[in-house]
């Protein structure tokens, strides 16, 4: 029987939709190329005794009324996927030269901590952390659905936003004439985005950074449960999720210039046989433009077609590690991420590592999973993990096994670079035998996040986080043809709270639904 609702891709915001169009008894089939659903949400094992989550390292708007709260209350999931809180105290720990700040969830706080570290500029610190509350919650008005009452309810605060539509975080810094060591604190998350200060869009700073100081989270049962709990939804509905099956082409249909998509082929990975797979709707996954590139860009409207010119984001270098004996709690780890820079300036920090490839004083970020939640283990009992992440270069270390042509020893070795880098810091500022306790680790660069995520040059984010990219021409779920519809990062918003989002947007439009009800982030 042909599904109501045939995705391409598992990723989370398909997996969102697909879990809320089949409880609502629709028919549902998802299609994913790789051996586990949930896109950067996957989980692997290696060792045989050791998970580690592809991507996710933590996440927000997971409280009581917020978006990802009422998705699950929806799918009678909130009792069974439960989360954790990271400390309100300080749930990112900046640490950098002569400077550390812990962010806590209250601006007050904020400002005091920062008027102690920098006292001739609290009169501009206070105005700017202000101005991101201002904006943020013009930001919560703008985004859909709409509501016009609200607009004019909070005209200050929409006015407040919309004057930063193009404007960078450094832009923004700038206005307000932050001392430097200020910047690179406010902004040591920025692996959380993989651009600098003078890249990345204010907009995606400010909805990041306040939608973790409302309350940053970590599953209490870890990522994977929050994947396998989605697919039982849809298959305790009818549905089905088929994995290892890569989509090679798309069906398209012409009749009286009425463009409509009818299904897809696809190429069982395993077997190498290929089939035709059809829906009455086709929601698409997979990265929007390599799709529209498959499905051919002429076949879309002008207005999508440049919406499709999007930037892609950076990728990243991953490293996850098992350490033994040892209890990282005594070395000023917890219920935190730590982001580590060597530099005042980020925006060196970034070109040093991105543009030049130099890691040799790098900035990264750690966080550490077993000390997030006491429960389901992802490693022995005597064993902890500890995962570091910093950008890098996707073309940079495409061109390394090209050029290695199947000898990957200039590869291997520029990625054991990096991991030595990040250790030596660890060694000399935090966990002085870290290496000592290391009993297991393993390494991934952008093209690993190519291979296994199936994402175009290895973005991390889909589209860049750049304001052109954030700025009124985003793409969204719209495609200009007909039974065809965008559900990805690029056409919604990366991350995980974002692309719950996403998914359920997408369901609250095509159903009729009011799930949402609210704006993102906005408790009911």
């Amino acid at each position: 029987m042909k599904p109501d609702y045939l995705i391409i891709g598992s990723g989370l915001s398909a997996l969102v939709f697909g879990a809320l169009m089949a409880k609502s008894g629709k028919n549902v089939q998802i299609l994913e190329a790789h051996e586990h659903p949930g896109g950067f949400g996957h989980t692997f094992t290696m060792a045989k005794k050791y998970t580690f989550n592809a991507q996710f390292h933590y996440v927000w708007d997971c409280g009581e009324g917020q978006t990802v709260n009422r998705v699950l209350k929806k799918l009678g999931l909130d009792q069974e996927v439960t989360f954790e809180r990271y400390d309100p105290q300080g749930f990112d720990h900046m640490r950098m030269p002569e400077y550390a700040l812990d962010i806590p969830s209250e601006p007050e706080e904020l400002i005091q901590r920062l008027s102690k570290l920098f006292p001739d500029h609290s009169d501009r610190l206070r105005k700017f952390v202000i101005e991101v509350e201002k904006t943020g919650e013009g930001l919560k008005r703008l985004s859909p659905p709409l509501k016009p009452i609200e607009l004019l309810k909070h005209g200050g605060e929409v006015i407040c936003a919309v004057q930063y539509l193009n404007s960078t975080l450094q832009d923004v810094f700038n206005k307000f004439q932050l001392p430097l060591a200020a910047q690179t604190l406010l902004a040591s998350q920025w692996a959380d985005f993989l651009l600098p200060p003078n890249q990345l869009s204010f907009y995606a700073w400010v909805a990041l950074f306040r939608g973790y100081q409302a309350g940053a989270f970590y599953p209490t049962q870890h990522f994977e449960q929050v994947i396998n709990s989605l697919v039982k939804v849809i298959e305790a509905h009818g549905g089905e999720v088929v994995l290892n099956h890569e989509v090679t082409n798309f069906r398209v249909s012409d009749l009286t210039h009425n463009l409509t998509v009818t299904g897809v082929e696809a190429i069982n990975l395993i077997s190498h046989q290929t089939s035709e797979f059809t829906g009455e709707t086709v929601i698409c996954n997979i990265d929007p433009k390599k799709a529209a590139k498959m499905i051919g860009e002429e076949k879309f409207s002008p207005k999508v077609r440049k919406k499709l010119n999007y930037d892609y984001s950076a990728s990243n270098f991953m490293a996850y590690c098992v350490v033994k004996d040892i209890d990282l709690r005594d070395y000023g780890f917890g219920k935190w991420n730590l982001f580590h820079t060597g530099h005042d300036d980020l925006n060196e920090a970034f070109a040093q590592m991105y543009d030049r490839h130099d890691f040799s004083n790098p900035s990264f970020a750690i966080t550490t999973p077993t000390l997030l939640t006491e429960a389901s283990r992802d490693c022995p009992e005597d064993c902890q993990i500890v995962e570091f992440l910093t950008v890098a270069n996707y073309a940079y270390f495409q061109k390394l096994l090209e050029d290695g042509k199947g000898d990957r020893r200039a590869y291997n070795h520029k990625k054991q670079e990096v991991f030595d880098a990040i250790l030596d810091v660890v060694e000399k500022n935090y966990v002085p035998d870290f290496r000592k306790h290391m009993v297991f680790h393993i390494t991934g660069s952008p093209t690993t996040n190519e291979r296994y995520c199936w994402c175009p040059s290895g973005n991390s984010y889909g589209s860049s986080l750049n304001p052109r990219n954030m700025g009124l021409d985003r793409l969204n779920y719209e495609t200009s043809l007909n039974h065809f519809y965008f559900c990805n990062a690029s056409s919604g918003y990366p991350g995980f709270a974002p692309t719950f989002w996403t998914g359920a947007l997408l369901y609250q439009r095509l159903s009729g639904d009011r799930l949402l009800g609210e704006q993102i982030g906005e408790k009911s």
